[in-house]
């Protein structure tokens, strides 16, 4: 901000300054081109709120002691913690439409015109110290029920996350080519990923900048900012991390994979970390791989109750293939582990062909593709049919090859499971015919095709009955009888669930029989449309029915299943 003669007038007549500390301040602010409240406050002449007081009397606008006031919860979530600690700004109060913002710098009209946009309503300003507004955001956003931002460091100096360090050849440790200086950063790392597990986030994103570096973890498959660091701290953040995963850290070219073991509390966690160049320096993704996410039962996927019955009868069939499809982040792995928990028996052979093998699981045997040497999805099929198995999964049929392997065992008498990236559960059949499978295989080996997708579940603390609008009703064509059985919930926002009103997350589901109606309409080579017009028209409910079923029974939201999920001609 830029402080003209009358305001350092201002402080000397206020009498939070001499004029000798005046002078000095402005030397120094020259000197080091810092404005001259920043310059007051470091050389301890005045303290952020004597100085923002200050400012605001002079600018005659209102001032906010923050030590001296606590921010309702519903005020809180009117702004977005992003928006908040983006622009260093809080929201204090409404009145009449008119929400009043703390900002440091009254004479900041980008930000406060920033604020107008985004947050679409008029704002009026009040001032606080920066300090005071980003330690309150701290406090009032995104804390664990019950535990303040305090305790997770707390937590990691009580030794709470431990990493698995290797013995390299000369009997040190691999963490020791960090000398002390960079301790500060050890402690970074390890608080990172100690909070991503706090915050049930599936992955952190650690993200170079032209001037700074983002941190994001992904919660309930949607990201959210949780920092910003300095851009000169990205070597030594980076460094560390390769250290951990065990990858070469001088390497910054080219894309590069590794793994970290680490237990955070009593978990035992893998994570998968990718490192890829980008034009502003290598950017990290660590996925958190949790082995306890593995352990849910078919019951616990969100299947309805005629899905979850067929679903049980086809995983116990003697043979055929069973093809589990969406994108990716769409719970195909968890869906397909589920099923291999339900069959894990001593009186069956289970093995698998994964690229990679991301969780393990006790009593199946699991092969990895390793492409280096020439073992992929097709030859590891080869040779496992030899091992007599019961039952086969495939990580993804993703050519002809895999795919005609694949439908081989099944006709030889095996259960196969494997995955395809497709949209929908029809038109996999279309996607193996289009791989080069032809049709009759295709028709005589699939049995059943499981589209899904994940969509987040309203926080169970802060979940309200909630009335939706008619327009809303009218959007989705909710009729009156379904109407009249509807339970709609809606979640306030709470420290829970990071005041985004969700909390974990539930599958819906598309699940395709194929019989021999199917069977034949593969045969013709009908289109998709005419066979998922078939399979709805025979019981078979689509993705967004299945979403739409979890709305009224107050599981979900309408706008979480209009982003996951699209109406098709069928749900009309």
């Amino acid at each position: 901000m830029a402080i003209q003669n009358g305001f350092s007038k201002f402080l000397i007549k206020r009498g939070v300054i001499s004029q000798e500390q005046l002078d000095d301040a402005l030397k120094s602010a020259r000197e080091r081109n810092v404005p001259l409240r920043d310059s007051l406050v470091t050389l301890g002449y005045a303290t952020p709120d004597e100085v923002t007081e200050a400012i605001a009397a002079h600018s005659r606008v209102e001032y906010v002691n923050l030590n001296k006031v606590e921010i309702p919860d519903d005020i809180v979530e009117l702004m977005p913690e992003s928006v908040a600690r983006e622009n260093a700004v809080l929201p204090f109060s409404e009145s009449d439409g008119q929400l009043k913002v703390l900002i440091s710098d009254p004479d900041d009209i980008e930000t406060i015109e920033k604020l107008r946009f985004i947050l679409n309503r008029d704002v009026k300003i009040a001032l606080a110290s920066k300090q005071g507004i980003m330690e309150h955001i701290n406090r009032v956003y995104g804390q664990m029920e019950g535990e303040s931002a305090d305790s997770i460091l707390q937590e990691f100096t009580d030794t709470a996350i431990d990493f698995t360090e290797t013995v390299d050849d000369a009997g040190g440790t691999e963490s020791e080519e960090l000398d002390d200086e960079s301790a500060p950063i050890v402690r970074l790392v390890h608080l990172m990923i100690t909070e991503a597990v706090q915050l049930r986030a599936s992955d952190i994103h650690v993200e170079p900048f032209e001037d700074r570096i983002r941190i994001r973890y992904r919660i309930d498959g949607v990201l959210h900012e949780r920092d910003v660091l300095p851009r000169r701290q990205l070597g030594a953040v980076l460094s560390r991390i390769k250290i951990l995963a065990k990858i070469d850290i001088a390497e910054r070219r080219r894309p590069q994979d590794g793994r970290i073991k680490a237990t955070v509390g009593d978990k035992e966690l893998d994570l998968r970390v990718s490192v890829i160049p980008t034009n502003h320096g290598q950017s990290v993704v660590m996925r958190i791989l949790d082995k306890d996410s593995i352990k849910v039962g078919i019951r616990q996927l969100g299947f309805s109750d005629k899905n979850f019955k067929t679903f049980q009868s086809l995983i116990r069939r003697p043979n055929g293939i069973i093809l589990v499809t969406g994108p990716t982040g769409s719970g195909k792995t968890t869906t397909l582990y589920a099923a291999l928990n339900t069959l894990n028996r001593p009186d069956r052979k289970i093995i698998t062909a994964e690229d990679p093998v991301e969780y393990y699981l006790p009593g199946i045997n699991q092969v990895e593709v390793r492409h280096n040497i020439g073992l992929d999805f097709a030859r590891i099929i080869r040779s496992m049919l030899r091992q007599a198995p019961n039952i086969i999964l495939v990580g993804e049929m993703r050519d002809t090859e895999t795919a005609q392997m694949g439908i081989q065992a099944s006709l030889t008498g095996h259960l196969v499971f494997s995955t395809l990236h497709t949209n929908d559960a029809p038109s996999a059949v279309t996607r193996m015919v289009d791989m080069g499978v032809p049709g009759y295989l295709v028709a005589s080996s699939v049995v059943a095709i499981l589209a899904q997708r994940l969509i987040r579940t309203i926080c169970p603390k802060c979940r309200h009955k909630h009335k939706p609008s008619d327009a809303i009703l009218k959007l989705f064509q909710i009729s009156d009888e379904q109407l009249a059985k509807a339970n709609f919930m809606k979640g306030r926002g709470c420290n829970s669930c990071q005041r985004t009103g969700f909390k974990g997350r539930l599958g819906i589901f598309e699940l395709l029989l194929v019989d021999s109606r199917v069977r034949e309409m593969i045969f013709q080579q009908a289109s998709t449309s005419d066979i998922r017009k078939y399979a709805v028209a025979n019981g078979m409910k689509t993705l967004y029915a299945d979403g739409i079923d979890k709305v009224l029974n107050g599981v979900t939201t309408f706008e979480e299943i209009a982003r996951v999920a699209k109406r098709t001609e069928q749900d009309d």
